[in-house]
């Protein structure tokens, strides 16, 4: 017996995803879409998804819209994943970065795709275990995503016991997390390095100027090859020479008029290298990734 494909339900989501974040579902992702959105159809009493699609188009406030768009993407995120990459950018680029603007002593950093938080409160948390070096430095971290319901997540930097256990050290966790209830709530020393705000990463309207280092990792899989490129082409745009670019263990960058060139000694990282020109060829392009490392949920 053959199986048949997806539901023209799913296949409307799946095309409502696209929409309104450029990224596409695979197969096997769009097999799962129910599942993903069984939790929401429960709690608004949908008994199928043509019902959510019928009050998606009834719905004039978006905030159905938001939850549907939040449930169908992936929100895989954990503090220091893939530590050696962490340890390569507390290691190398870094001091690198503090050695370069040592008279200026700014430090701008974006986490663009930051999901729930984790990753941008790890790159605070080390910054502050670095210590004295950064004393007196006026030190930016920008963190977004295109799903609001996960921005909100990041801003109250509340999260229950599983996240804790999941590549915290232990030092940062009885540091910078404070018990309640059967949470743990990051300290507001921490909270207030960064900035979280709800934005598109192909066509950012709240990040402005260039940084010394970005994070987009385990975001660009997710796009479709023209998607990805313009992806690639805004990363750029909001770097220049010296900037670092981190990229996913899955994710790789390449192209003839690239701005970036791999550091070879350094996995996952990029440096900018010479001016980026948008004008001409795309300035930076990502080749067909490997799929991430954890799994799609």
């Amino acid at each position: 017996m053959m199986m048949s494909g997806p539901s023209c339900a799913v296949e409307r989501l799946g095309a409502l995803l696209t929409r309104y974040t450029g990224q596409i579902l695979s197969e096997s992702r769009l097999w799962r879409i129910e599942t993903s959105l069984r939790p929401l159809l429960r709690e608004r009493s949908f008994a199928s998804l043509d019902d959510l699609l019928v009050a998606l188009d009834r719905d004039t406030s978006a905030e159905l819209l938001a939850l549907t768009l939040d449930a169908m993407l992936n929100h895989e995120s954990s503090f220091f994943r893939d530590i050696g990459v962490f340890r390569a950018v507390e290691e190398k680029v870094l001091p690198r970065l503090h050695e370069a603007a040592r008279d200026k002593k700014v430090l701008r950093i974006w986490c663009a795709g930051s999901s729930t938080g984790q990753e941008a409160y790890s790159i605070a948390m080390m910054i502050k275990r670095m210590g004295e070096m950064w004393d007196g430095w006026r030190i930016s971290i920008q963190a977004t995503d295109v799903s609001a319901v996960a921005i909100e997540k990041a801003k109250r930097g509340r999260y229950p016991q599983m996240d804790m256990q999941r590549g915290l050290p232990i030092n940062d966790l009885l540091r910078w997390f404070t018990p309640v209830g059967e949470d743990w709530q990051v300290a507001d020393e921490i909270r207030e390095m960064i900035h979280f705000q709800a934005d598109n990463l192909l066509d950012p309207r709240r990040v402005s100027g260039t940084f010394d280092l970005i994070l987009c990792r385990n975001v660009l899989f997710y796009f479709p090859e023209d998607k990805r490129g313009i992806a690639c082409d805004q990363l750029a745009k909001h770097a220049r020479p010296g900037t670092y670019l981190v990229i996913g263990a899955g994710e790789m960058l390449t192209g003839g008029n690239s701005a970036f060139t791999n550091c070879r000694e350094l996995s996952c990282i990029y440096v900018a290298d010479r001016p980026v020109n948008l004008n001409g060829p795309c300035a930076l392009r990502a080749a067909n990734p490997l799929p991430p490392r954890s799994p799609i949920g």
